[in-house]
Parts: C-alpha cells; sequence; structure tokens
C-alpha cells in the first residue's frame, strides 16, 4: 500500500467517523418551512429625531429580543439583515397578527400633566416643536397635556395585577427607577394643586401618542407633595389580556426608531411535517435509482462511488449541522439535488478510466484509474467552481429560504469533490490494487469502453459537421420560448410583486371558479384563486391587512367543510421591488462571473460561447413556465441560477476536452477537435444526465406540491442546459472560431 493511499483512506475514515459523531450529537436547526411557525421581516424607519442607522437598528434589536422573550416563544430567532431590516422567526406561532402588532409598535411611554379640557373637538394636536399637545382621552374627550416630563427611560418594571377589592379589577403597577421616583412626585404634586374634578388634577399616560390612561390624583395627596415610593398604578377598564400586553410593551421598552413590517410568512407545522417526509421519500427512492444506475452502468467501481456517496451525505449533513446552519425546503431541495450533482465527478473519473484502459491494451485497472483522476482533476474542478459561484451569489444576493439553498447546495459541492477524489479514490484504489480483481479485470467497470462509447466508434456520427443547423435549432428554441413571455406573460410570485398569498388545504376539492366568484362577492374582486391538487387552494390579493385576510378565510371557509391555513406570507410593495430587482442582478452577475472565470480559466472564446448558452437557457427555461403559467419567484430563481450552475458545468467538461486535444495535436482544425471533444464527453454527458434526472423525476413526483414546480424548473433546465452544453455552445465557439 503507498502512502498517498494510506494518507487517503485515513482522510476518508476521520471524516466519516467525525461526521458520524456530529450526526448524532448535534441536531440540524430546521427553518419555519419544515416545522411551522411565522417569520417577519421588519424595516427601521427614520423619523425627525433619529436616523434608521445601523446603531438603531441594533438597539431596535435588543428591544425586540425583550419583547419576545416575554411572549414566551419557544427557540425564537433575531437577526439582523443589512443596516436597517431585523429578521425575525417564532416556531409554532400560527397567529402571526398579535405577534406582528407586539413587535411593531413604538412604545414610546411618556407622562404629561394634563393643562385642561381643550376647547372644542376641532383643536387639532399641535406641532412637534410645540411644546403641548392635544389628545383624546379613553372617553374620546380632547385634552391639552404639557411637553413630556418622564419616559419610560425611567420605568424600572411593570407588572399586570388583578384588584379585586373596591371592583379596581386589573391594573398596571409601574415601578420607577432613578430620577422616575422624584419626577413622579413631582408631576402628581402639580397636580394635586388643583381641585377634585378639574381636568388639570389628572396625569395623562401615553402610549404611542395615545392616552391609555388619565387617572385623577387622590384627593388624599396635598398640592406640591405628589406620590412618593418608587411605584404607582395604572387603571382604566383593562381586561386582563389588555393589562399584561401593556406591562408587556412597558417592559419590552421604547424602540429607538418606528418599525414596518415588510415581509411576513406563516407555515403551518401540517406543511413542514409533509414537507420533510415526502422530501425523505424523494431522497430515498432518487438516490437508490441512481446507485442502482452507476452500478448497472460501472460495475464495481460504480458500487464503490454508491458507498462513496452515502458518506458525502452523511458528511453533508454533519457540515450543516456543525455551521448551524438553518435547513429551509428548498435547501432540503438542494441537499437532495447535489447528491444527482455529485455522481457527476464520479462519472468524469471513470470514463476518463475507461477511455486510458482503452488506449493502453495492457495497463491494468489500477494505473487507468490513476490516470482517470489525474486527467478528470482539472474538469472538476472548474464544473464544480462554476456551480460554487452560482452557490455563492445565491448566498450574497439572495435571502430565506433561496439563501438556505445557495448554503446547501455550496456545501454540497465542496463535499463532493471530496468524495470522489478522496473517498472514492482510496476505495477504488484499494479494491484495484486486489490480486483476485486484476485477474478479472471487467469486474472493474473501466475495462471496456461502455455501450455508448462502443457505438459512438462504430458509427462516427460528426455531429459538428453542419455546426449551423444547431444554432438555427437554437435560435428557433428561443423564439418559441420568447413568443411564451410575450404572448403569455410572467406570472410572478408575492415575492416580486408585493401583497398577500393564502394557502389553504380543504377537506373537499373546491373549484377555483367558484371561490374566485365568492371572493369577489365579498370584496376581493382582484383576487387570484389557484389550486394544486384536489385539496389544495392558493389566494393571491393585494396587500391585505389582517382583518381582510380573515374575511378571506372565512369565504373560503363557506366553501368547504374545513379549510386549514398552511401558509401565509405578505410582503411589502417596496420589498417586492426591491426582491425583483435582486433577482435581475443575481442573474446579471451570475453571467458575467462565469463570462469572467472561463475567459480566465479558457479563452474569450470559450467564455463567451457558454454565456450565450446560458442565456440561452434562462430564456428558454423562463419561456417554458410563461406558457405553463407557472409562478415565477424566489424558487425559480435558485432553480434558474442552480440550472446556469449545471449547464456552464456541462460546457466546462467538452471546453476542457477541447484544450486537452489542442495540446495534443496544434495542428488540428479547431472543428474537428471540437467534434471530437464532444463524441468522447458524450458518454459522461449522458450518464450525469441519467444520474440528474432520476433525483429530480422522484422529487418531482415524490417531493410534494411544494417542490413539484422547483423539480420540475431544474427538469427543463438539466434537458436544456445538456443540450445547450453540446449543441449551442460548442457550435458557436466553432463559428466564432471561424470569424477569429
Amino acid at each position: 500500500m503507498t502512502r498517498a493511499l494510506r494518507i487517503r483512506g485515513l482522510l476518508a475514515l476521520a471524516a466519516v467517523a467525525l461526521s458520524l459523531f456530529v450526526a448524532l450529537t448535534v441536531p440540524v436547526h430546521l427553518g419555519l418551512d419544515l416545522r411551522g411557525g411565522t417569520q417577519i421581516v421588519l424595516e427601521t424607519r427614520p423619523t425627525a429625531a433619529a436616523d434608521a442607522d445601523s446603531e438603531a437598528t441594533d438597539r431596535t434589536l435588543e428591544v425586540l429580543r425583550g419583547r419576545i422573550d416575554a411572549l414566551g416563544v419557544a427557540e425564537p430567532t433575531l437577526a439582523r439583515s443589512g443596516d436597517n431590516r431585523i429578521i425575525v422567526e417564532l416556531p409554532g406561532v400560527q397567529d402571526p397578527a398579535t405577534a406582528a402588532d407586539v413587535l411593531g409598535r413604538t412604545a414610546q411611554l411618556t407622562f404629561h400633566q394634563v393643562l385642561g379640557a381643550a376647547a372644542d373637538a376641532d383643536d387639532k394636536p399641535l406641532p412637534k416643536r410645540d411644546r403641548r399637545q392635544v389628545l383624546p382621552d379613553e372617553s374620546g374627550r380632547l385634552l391639552r397635556l404639557e411637553a413630556a416630563t418622564m419616559t419610560g427611560k425611567d420605568v424600572e418594571e411593570a407588572a399586570a395585577r388583578f384588584e379585586p377589592q373596591g371592583g379596581a379589577g386589573w391594573q398596571v403597577t409601574v415601578g420607577f427607577q432613578g430620577s422616575g421616583d422624584d419626577g413622579w412626585a413631582r408631576l402628581t404634586g402639580q397636580a394635586a394643586c388643583h381641585p377634585a374634578g378639574d381636568p388639570s388634577r389628572r396625569v395623562a399616560i401615553v402610549l404611542d401618542d395615545k392616552i391609555i390612561s388619565s387617572p385623577q390624583v387622590d384627593p388624599s395627596v396635598g398640592c406640591g407633595s405628589g406620590i412618593s415610593g418608587g411605584s404607582t398604578q395604572i387603571t382604566g377598564s383593562f381586561s386582563a389580556d389588555e393589562a399584561k400586553e401593556l406591562a408587556l410593551l412597558i417592559n419590552g421598552g421604547a424602540l429607538p426608531v418606528p418599525v414596518e413590517t415588510v415581509e411576513q410568512r406563516t407555515v403551518g407545522p401540517t406543511l413542514g411535517a409533509q414537507a420533510i417526509t415526502a422530501s425523505a421519500w424523494a431522497a430515498a427512492v432518487g438516490t437508490a435509482l441512481t446507485a442502482l444506475f452507476i452500478t448497472a452502468v460501472y460495475r464495481l467501481m460504480g458500487a464503490l462511488a454508491t458507498v462513496a456517496l452515502a458518506c458525502y451525505g452523511l458528511i453533508s449533513y454533519a457540515v450543516l449541522a456543525a455551521l448551524g446552519a438553518t435547513l429551509t425546503l428548498p435547501g432540503l431541495a438542494g441537499f437532495v439535488l447535489a447528491i444527482g450533482m455529485a455522481v457527476d465527478a464520479n462519472v468524469l473519473v471513470f470514463e476518463r478510466a475507461r477511455e486510458e484502459y482503452a488506449s493502453r491494451n495492457r495497463t491494468s485497472p489500477r494505473s487507468a484509474l490513476a490516470a482517470g483522476f489525474r486527467g478528470a482533476f482539472s474538469a472538476i474542478a472548474d464544473s464544480n467552481i462554476t456551480t460554487l459561484i452560482a452557490a455563492g451569489l445565491l448566498f450574497f444576493l439572495a435571502s430565506g429560504p433561496v439563501r438556505g439553498f445557495g448554503v446547501t447546495l455550496g456545501i454540497g459541492v465542496l463535499v463532493s469533490m471530496f468524495s470522489a477524489l478522496v473517498i472514492t479514490r482510496a476505495l477504488a484504489d484499494h479494491a484495484a490494487s486486489r490480486p483476485w480483481l486484476r485477474r478479472r479485470p471487467r469486474l472493474t467497470g473501466i475495462a471496456h469502453p461502455g455501450t455508448v462509447r462502443e457505438r459512438l466508434t462504430r458509427t462516427d456520427p460528426q455531429l459538428m459537421r453542419h455546426p449551423r443547423r444547431w444554432l438555427a435549432a437554437s435560435a428557433a428554441a428561443l423564439v418559441l420560448a420568447g413568443s411564451g413571455i410575450a404572448v403569455r406573460g410572467l406570472d410572478f410570485g408575492v415575492e416580486f410583486t408585493g401583497g398577500r398569498l393564502i394557502e389553504y388545504t380543504t377537506a373537499t376539492p373546491v373549484d377555483p371558479d367558484r371561490a374566485r366568484s365568492a371572493l369577489a362577492d365579498a370584496g376581493f374582486p382582484r383576487a387570484v384563486v389557484q389550486s394544486s391538487g384536489d385539496h389544495r387552494l392558493t389566494v393571491r390579493t393585494d396587500q391585505l391587512t389582517n382583518d381582510q385576510a380573515a374575511t378571506v378565510t372565512e369565504t373560503i371557509g363557506t366553501l368547504t367543510d374545513d379549510a386549514e391555513t398552511l401558509r401565509d406570507e405578505t410582503i411589502g410593495p417596496s420589498l417586492g421591488k426591491e426582491l425583483r430587482q435582486g433577482a435581475l442582478i443575481a442573474l446579471a452577475v451570475a453571467l458575467g462571473a462565469q463570462l469572467l472565470y472561463l475567459a480566465a480559466r479558457f479563452r474569450w472564446l470559450f467564455g463567451t460561447s457558454a454565456v450565450a448558452a446560458l442565456a440561452h437557457d434562462v430564456v428558454i427555461l423562463t419561456g417554458v413556465f410563461a406558457w405553463l403559467g407557472k409562478p415565477v419567484d424566489g424558487v425559480f430563481l435558485a432553480a434558474l441560477l442552480t440550472v446556469i450552475g449545471y449547464s456552464v458545468n456541462d460546457s466546462v467538461v467538452v471546453f476542457d476536452r477541447i484544450r486537452d486535444l489542442s495540446r495534443r495535436d496544434r495542428e488540428a482544425p479547431f472543428a474537428a477537435v471540437a467534434d471530437q471533444a464532444l463524441v468522447q464527453t458524450l458518454p459522461r454527458t449522458i450518464n450525469t444526465g441519467m444520474g440528474a434526472a432520476f433525483i429530480l423525476t422522484a422529487l418531482a413526483v415524490l417531493g410534494g406540491d411544494s417542490l413539484t414546480d422547483f423539480a420540475l424548473a431544474l427538469l427543463i433546465g438539466v434537458a436544456v442546459g445538456t443540450y445547450s452544453s453540446m449543441f449551442t455552445a460548442t457550435p458557436l465557439a466553432i463559428e466564432l472560431h471561424k470569424r477569429t
């Protein structure tokens, strides 16, 4: 056994052992779309007194953390996003209205001396620069207030208590701190100088420019002496919930700046459980089919690659757990997809080894494998780096679940390289060195050229004999897809347009037309209703208040015996516009990044051809979704960027072979070299595509409604990307080469 083999074997064992330990001891954090709950994105807004800068957002984050802790939510998550956004995740919270109200209220508590009743109802609140203010009290009577003399910073603690004596009922006891004790005594002492019944004997307690209580100072309090002792009671016709909420807001403190809810997502636990089960089945079936396929094609080496794939899955899961990454539904799909992509590196190596074995009749399987790993390394590195570029763009330019998809895809790509270059090689080298296998080389799966290569060798298809015909076919496909975009238009999802989307599961099937008519009668004529299966109904509308959303739910409930809300998403119009612009930027940056990388690694000729093929894939996939009437949303964007990574992956493999063949024979015509490279890499392209197709078909069929569109986009993208890498990028490179 060589030293290199021992090192690879020890690395593989250490990685698997450590991953197994982490997988058994560290749980993966599930996203809300898998365990159910509510996500709220808050945006801080500047005021005349304070800017919504990074520091203000940090202070706001701490105040919100205290409020959420008081709400009693298990395992809440708060994180800052950019300079002025805060993402709040509340697992298990299915009624986001109350949570959003508590989080979003500024809770600016102030204490005022009442100067008297306002002259009449037309007396409006005075400008901010005036020391006085006019506000209605609890009964609607306008009171003129002196400027605030105390704020919420003077409050130490507030608690809701029920006082049965004297019929006081629920009240809030407020304790003061620091100068608050003296301030309260001074404020109540001034009010006590007025006779009983006079409005000026009252003290106004104002929350967010609303008088929540304006009690009179007790007659026992003398003028100038005030109430001391460091505490007081806020009374008023409070219910238990009102008193507890007021105490919660006071204890939470005042937000430095106002906040606005720009995005809100609620996912029922049922949908999350179904998604996990469906994805697990898809992963199991897809992986099993892929394993059977590569074992049938590559025999013993394929079986060893299957073992390496199992190790890949274990290591990927352990890395997610160790990093504390959140596993979302698209992320879970990315994890499953990466299994199919991990097959590609093994296929590249085995096909290279087959070529080496065929070209040197007396070589051993072990030396052919070593040559296969050496020859495939550059293609593996380049193709995986291009996919990493797509994953990185998803992470930096996207948000929410799509960003989680980028994380899992990036981890999957890195681990797949380790799996192929370390684990698979360690297993393959060890097996190939066994004497019994050297005597039976055909069992290895690399001692024969394979069915596809044998047929190509016999027929010599000369695929690039007429490159312009392939380009004409690509142009026709572009026209057909583009007409779909022009004729049908794009059905942008709520996250790109703004609005509200509510998904229901119903006990009995509901006709979308009937639901649409019922919602129009209820005052929502622009509601878009779609069915998904027999018991799923999705309603998409413009911006709705929580009361209007409740009306929509009640209307749907009249059409079926039982309607359960599975998903509720709200996106503000400003955020929708921002996400739409971000999606376009992500696409432009993705194409530009691929062009720069390919130009640096190969030539501008190849980079231009590959990026043109990528643009071809983007237009066709988008056009197909337009013809099918499928939504173009964040999940579609994730699929689109993944297709870009997959397509350029294929192109890189072909271009890498063109570069290799050109170095061997610098006098050969470029078109002939390109044709030869295409034919030589065709077995790898077919086998890799089949491996990905098994995984994606399993996702589309078994992944449930939540993953159907995602898997469909990837299936279409893989098919189009495979075609374009061979019959768009390569013939375009030939035509460009003629002109340069």
